[in-house]
């Protein structure tokens, strides 16, 4: 609710894009995740809307008919107003539930939480799609870098663990943690910047089928890609626009680049000549101690995140920050900003671990085809969200998210 305070109330209605849902929906659908917690284990509760059922789904078959995504910009009813008392209704039906909740109501209710952080992320998305620089959120100035972040290094390979091995919440997806055989590679101490890619557009990187994928060339011809989501094009000059408006890309050259799409990274890093890590080789260069012969919880080592080790939402910078910002946050390796910023394209498809078994019907396992993960959070995850085992996923077109790289070669 504090994300969307500074939206007008015209605003919460609004669906700029098929993939984007109005701040609206946001709102009655994390609420909607608690109420189907009421339903199955609270005696005696009355669904508050057999309507709100229907349009504050997203996609669970299993719950009934749904409103179709595309669709969902092209109700004005529920109002916000219904919608924020219906949020206000299930907040206080779940406080007052927990007193009595059984251990596994409060997993669900921990599940819920977590959701709920996945669509405080997803609405920075949907409102910088919806009004970009005209919202005006309370922003902080990021911290300038520190000393410059260069080159690359090189990571012994070798058997190690991937996935989670944590006792607390992590996704069915990050589980069973096991064994996997990485090679020797190379990987960059940096996230590809602003400047970096400038490079590559001026060299014609989106003219030159060479680079491409083939169903990524289809994609630069048939939506005119000439640079990332958010860049403009005036007067030969690129700017990008953010929430803090429209600025020259020369200018913010030592920023991490995002908003691209699994395919331009690609593209990028076959020009570049080198290539996308794999989501296990991307583990084992945040995270692998090789002295210990033992991986960390995070980059850093194991304490938790805070702002002085990664750029997530509560530092309230509501953008990227220039690269080595954050040197407390580095690995062992010198590698920064593995944690924060963008999540980083791996060029590993998204399918279930070995061993896999679903905690949850329709959550994640529906979505093993076609996918790509990436690793690492973004400037709009929560704290208490990301996890260096963490396994975002989208189409390898996509690029409306937070989505930034670093490369990679064989050694």
């Amino acid at each position: 609710m504090q994300i969307v305070a500074p939206l007008e109330i015209e605003d919460y209605v609004i669906q700029t894009a098929e993939f984007m849902s109005p701040p609206r929906w946001h709102i009655g659908h994390t609420s909607w995740f608690f109420e189907t917690v009421l339903q199955a284990h609270q005696r005696g509760y009355r669904v508050y809307s057999e309507d709100f059922l229907w349009y504050f789904n997203s996609y669970y078959e299993g719950f009934g008919s749904r409103i179709e995504r595309p669709k969902r910009g092209t109700k004005s009813r529920p109002t916000v107003r219904e919608t924020v008392a219906y949020r206000n209704h299930i907040d206080e039906h779940v406080l007052a539930f927990l007193d009595s909740a059984e251990d596994s109501v409060l997993r669900l209710v921990r599940m819920g939480l977590e959701h709920e952080m996945q669509h405080q992320e997803l609405l920075v998305y949907d409102i910088k799609h919806l009004l970009c620089d005209q919202f005006e959120p309370q922003m902080k100035s990021p911290p300038r870098a520190s000393a410059s972040v260069e080159g690359m290094v090189e990571i012994e390979g070798g058997l190690f663990s991937i996935g989670s091995q944590t006792e607390d919440f992590a996704w069915d997806n990050e589980k069973p943690a096991h064994q996997v055989f990485t090679k020797d590679f190379a990987i960059d101490r940096a996230l590809v910047s602003n400047g970096d890619y400038l490079e590559f557009i001026r060299d014609g990187g989106y003219e030159n089928f060479r680079w491409w994928f083939s169903e990524g060339w289809e994609a630069v011809n048939r939506e005119q890609w000439r640079a990332p989501m958010y860049w403009e094009l005036h007067d030969g000059e690129w700017l990008i626009r953010d929430f803090s408006g429209l600025g020259s890309a020369e200018s913010r050259k030592d920023e991490p680049v995002t908003h691209v799409s699994f395919f331009e990274a690609s593209a990028f890093a076959k020009w570049a000549g080198k290539r996308l890590p794999t989501e296990a080789e991307w583990e084992r260069a945040a995270c692998y101690d090789a002295r210990r012969k033992t991986s960390n919880a995070f980059p850093w080592g194991n304490t938790e995140p805070d702002s002085n080790k990664a750029n997530l939402f509560e530092n309230g910078y509501w953008s990227v920050a220039p690269i080595g910002a954050f040197p407390e946050g580095a690995n062992s390796y010198g590698c920064q900003q593995m944690i924060g910023d963008v999540w980083e394209w791996t060029t590993s498809d998204y399918v279930p671990y070995p061993g896999f078994k679903s905690e949850f019907d329709e959550y994640n396992d529906k979505w093993f085809v076609n996918q790509k993960v990436l690793r690492g959070g973004s400037f709009a995850t929560p704290q208490l969200h990301i996890r260096s085992t963490y396994r975002n996923f989208f189409h390898a077109h996509e690029r409306w998210m937070i989505s930034g790289f670093r490369c990679a070669r064989d050694v």
